[in-house]
This record gives C-alpha cells, sequence and structure tokens, in this order.
C-alpha cells in the first residue's frame, strides 16, 4: 500500500525575544486616531488574559521570510535523508513575501519558493517552485496540494514550507500588532510504501474552503491609525469579533466533515494541530468540534505554542508540528500509529484540515 506521508520537518524560531512588557512605551491609537482610553499595563494584561500570548519571536534584522524559509527547509531535507535533486515541487507558503527591514514595500519577485531552490543550490529545471497565497492556512493547504500531485503521479517528493515575516507589516498603533510573530516551519512529503502492514497511514482525509461573500475582509491591508502617517503606506489589519464569530461557526463543521471523510473516529484522535492566534478562541473552537460527536474533549488533546511564539501565521502549524516530533514541546509527543489533525483559519476567509495517521 502506498501512503503519502511527512518524512522530515524543520523549522526555524527566531532568536529576538519580545514580551508583552516591551509594548509598555507604545502609542496605542484608536481606528479613529484617538488615544486609546486604558493605559499599556490594562491593554497588554486584558491582551493576554485573551490570547494567551505573553511573548512573540521577531525575525533578526538581516533577515528575510525566504531566508528563514530556507533554514526550515534544510533541517527537512537533512531530517527526510532526501536528495534535495530529487525533489519535485518546492511550495512556500506565505502572505507578504520578503519585506525587508524597515521597508515599506513588499518584494516577490521572484517568488519566494524560487529565491528559496536558489539558496538551497538545486540545479534540477524539473524541480518546480510556485508559491501560496492562502492567509493562514497556506501551509495545510500547499500539503493538500502536494497530496494531490503524488496521487496524480505527477511527483514523488515535495517540499512545504510556511514562512512569515508578519512583524515587519503590522501598525505599531494598533494594539492587534501584538499578536503577530515570526517564524518558519517545512515538511518533506513523500509516497512511501508500508510493507509491514495494510493499515493506512499517512494523509487519510482533507477539506478546504474559501468563505469570500461577506466575509472576504475580515484580514485586509489598512492605514495606520496614527493620522500623521502617509495613509498610502499599509498595515495588517484584522476585524476581531467577526474573525473569532466566523471561525467558532464554521471551523469545527469543516474538521468534522474531515474526520467523517477519514473514516476514524473521534475517540482515537490523540492531537488537534490548530493555527493559533487567540488560544480562548481555539479552545472553543475545539469543544464545539467534539461537541458535535458529543463527546468530551481530551485536555491534553490540543498543544499550544502560541503563549511564547505568537501567531505566526503559516508557520505556526508544521513549526509546533516538527517541536513535537523532535520531542522539543514539553508534555506532547507521537508515536507511530497516532492519529492527529491539523486545522486552520485565515485571511479569505479559508478554512481547511488534514487527518493524518502517523
Amino acid at each position: 500500500m502506498t501512503n503519502i506521508k511527512i518524512t522530515g520537518s524543520g523549522c526555524y524560531i527566531p532568536t529576538v525575544k519580545v514580551t508583552n512588557l516591551e509594548f509598555a512605551e507604545h502609542l496605542f491609537l484608536k481606528e479613529n486616531g484617538d488615544k486609546m482610553p486604558m493605559n499599556n499595563e490594562t491593554i497588554a494584561r486584558k491582551f493576554k488574559e485573551i490570547t494567551g500570548i505573553e511573548e512573540r519571536r521577531y525575525v533578526e534584522d538581516d533577515l528575510n521570510t525566504s531566508h528563514i524559509a530556507t533554514f526550515a527547509a534544510e533541517k527537512a531535507i537533512l531530517d527526510s535523508k532526501v536528495d534535495p535533486e530529487t525533489l519535485d515541487y518546492i511550495i512556500v507558503a506565505h502572505n507578504f513575501g520578503d519585506v525587508k527591514h524597515k521597508a515599506i514595500q513588499s518584494d516577490t519577485v521572484p517568488s519566494l519558493a524560487v529565491r528559496v531552490k536558489h539558496h538551497l543550490k538545486i540545479k534540477n529545471p524539473k524541480c518546480v517552485a510556485y508559491d501560496v497565497l492562502f492567509g493562514c492556512p497556506g501551509w495545510i493547504e500547499g500539503v493538500i496540494q502536494a497530496q494531490a500531485f503524488i496521487k496524480a503521479g505527477m511527483a514523488k517528493k515535495c517540499l512545504i514550507i510556511g514562512a512569515e515575516t508578519l512583524s515587519r507589516v503590522v501598525d505599531l498603533h494598533d494594539r492587534d500588532s501584538m499578536i503577530y510573530a515570526d517564524g518558519a516551519g517545512a515538511t518533506v512529503i513523500e509516497a512511501v510504501e508500508n510493507t509491514s502492514t495494510d493499515e493506512q497511514s499517512g494523509i487519510l482525509s482533507h477539506n478546504s474552503a474559501s468563505f469570500t461573500y461577506e466575509e472576504a475582509k475580515y484580514l485586509y491591508f489598512g492605514k495606520s491609525y496614527n493620522n500623521e502617517h502617509c495613509e498610502n503606506v499599509r498595515y495588517l489589519k484584522m476585524n476581531g469579533r467577526k474573525i473569532y464569530e466566523f471561525a467558532l461557526t464554521n471551523v469545527p463543521l469543516a474538521m468534522k466533515e474531515c474526520l467523517d471523510a477519514s473514516g476514524e473516529d473521534i475517540s482515537k484522535l490523540k492531537k488537534i494541530i490548530i493555527h493559533q492566534a487567540n488560544e480562548k478562541m481555539d479552545e472553543a473552537i475545539v469543544e464545539r468540534f467534539y461537541k458535535l460527536y458529543e463527546a468530551e474533549m481530551p485536555h491534553d488533546v490540543m498543544p499550544m505554542s502560541i503563549r511564547t511564539l505568537g501567531n505566526s501565521s503559516v508557520a505556526t502549524i508544521p513549526t509546533l508540528y516538527d517541536l513535537i516530533v523532535k520531542q522539543d514541546f514539553p508534555d506532547h509527543n507521537f508515536d507511530t500509529g497516532d492519529l492527529i489533525m491539523f486545522a486552520s483559519v485565515g485571511a479569505g476567509m479559508n478554512i481547511n484540515a488534514i487527518v493524518y495517521k502517523i
């Protein structure tokens, strides 16, 4: 039996730690430019209570998204023991390209996947490199695409990367900027012959959806809340309340559709590796997911990295997966045969999920 599996993983966690205390001197403003009525200490305290974030990581000034994507890719390739020249696809999920330190423009020509392939010194022209722009669920979507290529006979080995430097595109006058972080995670996906058992493993099912009728601009690029800044310079903005309501309504249903398609029982699900932008939101999503089966949510089913790593968008899930695989994430582990789920929601609004057996 041929299974499509993750055969190697790697991540890059930036070295610059930014705690909530370091926002004490920021001038936080309302959308209309007025000063926030509460002081920064209160803002930081309420922020932690809602999101769970205590600190986040920012990329070093001399690095860009394509650099840290390459670092994660090198680790994944080494872990998988594949010859990089035999890779059929390099798929890089991101949202803003390379944004140099203190720059106001995004650089996406050539694509980040092309830059990563160049940095890896891969000469094979049949190794196709392209980018995926799918919001925070981008890495999962890249894995789904890689699986499709492999199942269609178009590929045997694919490298999928999620990398982002959100610290370069946030408005420092917007308190939502405290959510965002930088990082990169990568995986090698391969067709693997299972000779020891007839039981299927690897990717068992997947589910994707794009809600764009009313939801397209829940995350968007907008001007700074500081009216003295140039209105043509744009920053990452979000409608937090709309996103929260959307996620709680739609993500559990998408997860259920994915699990049902796998044919597996929810009692067998060991871990849910979910995109992390808000700890309370994620807990509510997973609780609702279990309630759809009239089941109780296990206390250890959802590993949370958001408290120390923040929201690194497309990098969140592959980074957390790699940390658990490498036993670098306390109190959580994977064993052969474990059933896990990847799930994400983000700009679009896009939702996706994968059921995967280790």
